[in-house]
């Protein structure tokens, strides 16, 4: 079985005394490769760092979170376009709209947004999307820049069938992870409608840990909780929602089989 987790945020400090067991663990529970996306600059050489020490099992995105658009976005803005003009990244991500915390930023967010979509467009790159209680929105935005050539996906998706059902209309996949194994999300219910063509997997590991260690530390080896329980939800093998998930990773992010 081979696996990827297509959204990790493994080169944050929560994992700096074990690291190497983090990878070991994922290895063995067939995690191959794991991508990175990005935060804003506070964290960019460390990412880069992780993913030029282990250059067979990650890959880095590049991009401005929408919580770390504040008053200096655009600033924060240049230093990743800087990054995407210097060397090669598999997506732009991770960007979007968040309007869980603070909506003080709501319309630098949105400029930050739609300016890396831009670039996305420019480089041929896939866009990672975070859409935290802005789903709709999210699906607005890239609505308005798809011409066609506009790929990506809504990471941690957990919103309903209808926005689902838009998401696949716009050309776009749905990143599941361990939110798919909580009781009372509904997002099983949900994925009970949806193809898995359709779908990547992901940990948004420190954060997110499936059941049974939710609220515990999240990693990359715990891809095979989500795995057990889409396979549960589609009736289908393990195996199988390993093969296809990883394919629809490979092709979008254009990894080598």
């Amino acid at each position: 079985m081979k696996l990827i987790d297509t959204h990790s945020h493994i080169y944050l400090s929560e994992f700096a005394e074990n690291r190497s067991e983090i990878f070991e663990r994922a290895e063995k529970e067939g995690v191959r490769k794991i991508l990175l996306p990005a935060i804003d600059s506070s964290t960019h050489v460390d990412m880069i760092g992780l993913e030029t020490a282990n250059e067979e099992s990650c890959a880095a995105m590049m991009g401005v979170h929408p919580c770390s658009v504040k008053e200096n976005f655009e600033d924060e803005l240049k230093i990743a376009r800087d990054y995407l003009e210097k060397r090669s990244f598999i997506a732009v991500g991770e960007i979007g709209l968040d309007f869980y915390w603070d909506k003080t930023f709501t319309e630098e967010q949105y400029a930050a947004f739609h300016q890396q979509i831009e670039w996305a467009l420019e480089f041929d790159l896939p866009i990672v999307i975070h859409s935290r209680n802005s789903t709709a929105e999210c699906i607005s935005v890239v609505k308005e820049h798809q011409k066609g050539n506009l790929k990506g996906v809504f990471h941690c998706f957990s919103g309903d069938t209808d926005q689902a059902k838009k998401i696949i209309d716009l050309g776009f996949f749905m990143g599941i992870g361990g939110v798919v194994t909580f009781k009372n999300a509904g997002l099983d219910k949900v994925m009970e409608n949806i193809n898995l063509e359709h779908i990547v997997l992901e940990t948004d590991a420190p954060y997110l840990a499936p059941v049974p260690f939710r609220g515990k530390r999240n990693e990359p080896s715990y891809l095979k909780y989500v795995v057990e329980k889409l396979a549960v939800i589609k009736n289908v093998s393990i195996d199988r929602i390993a093969e296809i998930t990883t394919a629809n990773a490979e092709k979008l992010f254009l990894l080598s089989a």
